[in-house]
């Protein structure tokens, strides 16, 4: 079997007349001069016949690939999309679930600030209570079914206890009155922290919980007069050590820097005397 090329008339039709297709038809069993040869024509081939005319291109080596059906597989591969590197995959799954996060506005006002929530009624008293002292934890989580921000638990919890509190599968918010000491003085200070575990949590759960944090501390600062001395956003609860609170809560205060310094200059007004011997004279001071 010897290679050959095969043009074929469709009753379709561009600016330029007929449509055709054009086949290179290079069986396996061709000797190996005879494929090169004909490899090496084919774009010429199809140049003077008039590109134009070509509107598939069709390659076989097997009589398969050039029948009914492999035109008709090759047409269907035509109008497929391109195949997608690992990185396009990446991103297209992302794409579709950003898609996927069904956030209605009927229920909630979207601001440039980000998303507001409702707190249900449990979570506004504990905030009362929390302004008024008699509790010193509360913790909220974003109900995404209702659209609401619910209440965990509220308590009485200690410093040491706190790193406990915060779970390592989901994100929360947490408002917590930090009781210390400074420079001599009790303070009881009140602290929002943010607490997101890494990328274990739904892309839809983080654009949640970002958009809404804003809106959050605002109405609680607002509405029940919550003076928020330091927001933190920490990944695990292991980061909640008493030093860590402290240290922001009361960043350490850096002094200064010294200006430069210029060196001192040598003794005297001009230095050392230096002993120096002058053209044909004898030595003398300098």
């Amino acid at each position: 079997m010897e290679p050959c090329y095969i043009l074929y008339r469709l009753d379709s039709q561009n600016a330029q007349g007929y449509e055709w297709i054009f086949i290179s038809w290079s069986p396996d069993q061709s000797p190996v001069k005879q494929k090169m040869l004909y490899a090496a024509t084919r774009a010429t081939v199809k140049k003077e016949f008039g590109g134009g005319h070509v509107k598939y291109e069709i390659f076989g080596t097997v009589e398969e690939d050039i029948c009914l059906l492999g035109y008709q597989r090759h047409v269907s591969s035509c109008s497929s999309p391109a195949p997608l590197t690992l990185a396009e995959q990446e991103l297209q799954r992302i794409k579709i679930s950003e898609v996927k996060t069904e956030i209605s506005v009927e229920r909630k006002h979207q601001t440039l600030q980000g998303l507001a929530f409702p707190l249900q009624e449990a979570a506004k008293r504990a905030l009362k209570q929390l302004a008024k002292k008699c509790i010193s934890y509360i913790q909220l989580r974003l109900d995404v079914e209702k659209e609401t921000i619910e209440l965990v638990h509220s308590n009485q919890t200690e410093t040491r206890d706190l790193p406990y509190s915060v779970p390592k599968d989901t994100p929360r918010y947490h408002f917590f009155l930090y009781k210390h000491s400074h420079e001599g003085d009790y303070l009881e200070s009140v602290v929002f922290i943010y607490s997101m575990p890494g990328y274990s949590c739904s892309i839809k759960e983080r654009m949640l919980y970002s958009s809404c944090k804003s809106r959050l501390l605002e109405e609680v600062e607002k509405d029940y007069h919550l003076e928020i001395v330091k927001k933190l956003e920490i990944d695990s609860g292991e980061e909640l050590t008493a030093e860590f609170l402290y240290d922001e809560v009361h960043p350490k205060q850096y002094a200064h820097k010294q200006a430069f310094a210029k060196p001192r200059g040598p003794a005297g007004n001009r230095g050392h005397k230096r002993l120096i011997k002058g053209p044909g004279g004898p030595i003398q001071n300098s």
